[in-house]
């Protein structure tokens, strides 16, 4: 009897990177403190009632701002305007009316939202579950919007990032 190989890493890299996945900028904000990320981890998990689940590395600051802010936006750009994604790979600069320099105002729950977004998703955390390198924060949307029914929303293959995979040292 042979024992299972190892799966190659840069194999595992690959394969992980051809999954779909949607491009947005999550919104975070705890008391005063507010921050937005680029995402690929974002999927509904439910109808009845809307759910979405977000995946968000530990270490992030926007985890620890959806820890104890209870809540967090999805906000879906313009696939013609994905370079906005870069600026939001580290913690945003909050100037206190943008982030990043892209103008932003507090949703229902107080997550900042973007009002370049194409459309956008207000949620107060349900559920979270710890998975390892990441945790799935699980949110019921409150509150939503659309500003262009007609623009394509940004997915990882309209840019040359990637994410995902094993995690890299």
């Amino acid at each position: 009897m042979t024992l299972p190989q190892p799966l190659d890493e840069e194999l595992l890299n690959k394969v992980t990177w051809k999954t779909p996945n949607a491009l947005a900028l999550v919104g975070s904000r705890s008391g005063d403190e507010r921050n937005a990320m680029t995402t690929s981890w974002i999927t509904q998990l439910s109808m009845e009632p809307v759910l979405i689940g977000v995946g968000v590395d530990n270490d992030a600051v926007t985890h620890r701002l959806i820890s104890t802010g209870g809540c967090f936006s999805v906000n879906l750009w313009d696939s013609a305007d994905t370079r906005v994604f870069v600026k939001f790979s580290k913690p945003a600069n909050d100037d206190g009316t943008t982030l990043n320099g892209r103008p932003v105002r507090s949703a229902l729950t107080g997550a900042p939202v973007f009002d370049e977004a194409l459309a956008w998703m207000d949620c107060e955390v349900r559920h979270t579950l710890n998975l390892g390198s990441h945790t799935l924060f699980v949110g019921e949307v409150v509150d939503a919007a659309i500003r262009n029914a007609e623009a394509r929303p940004a997915s990882m293959s309209d840019t040359r990032m990637k994410y995902g995979g094993v995690k890299r040292h």
